[in-house]
């Protein structure tokens, strides 16, 4: 039985990666803005509960905007919010954000705030499916 559920659940979390990028709008950039492009989790969307996990967020931006804070909401709660203390720009721009997965499966969403213009800003959202395990 066990056998079976783990299949199904792996089956489930490769279907949900492939579809896991949110929609990205594919215009130009506006000066300084920054728009997110996908999110990859570790150990294919089947996390344990209670360890920190590292999440790549890759982006495009408009020059080296800012970057303040990533958020995370699981299944509607949150937001959780973490500062990025490190951003990698240019053609393969990147991002890591911890985080600790919530028990059960999950929708899980980001994005992210930074500076455009003086102003704070927030991204595009992207989203994904976790199952948090023990």
């Amino acid at each position: 039985m066990k056998g079976v559920l783990t299949s199904i659940l792996v089956g489930v979390a490769i279907l949900l990666a492939i579809s896991s990028c949110a929609t990205v709008p594919k215009g130009p950039l506006e000066e300084g803005e920054l728009r997110l492009l996908s999110m990859d989790i570790p150990d294919n969307l089947i996390v344990k509960t209670d360890q920190q996990y590292w999440v790549t967020i890759d982006f495009e931006a408009d020059g080296k905007p800012e970057i303040r804070r990533a958020c995370m909401t699981w299944s509607g709660d949150g937001p959780y919010c973490v500062p990025v203390k490190k951003a990698i720009y240019g053609s393969d721009a990147y991002m890591e954000v911890p985080i600790y997965a919530h028990p059960g499966q999950n929708r899980l969403e980001c994005y992210v705030e930074y500076v455009q213009g003086g102003k704070i800003r927030r991204t595009n959202t992207l989203m994904s499916y976790v199952t948090g395990s023990k």
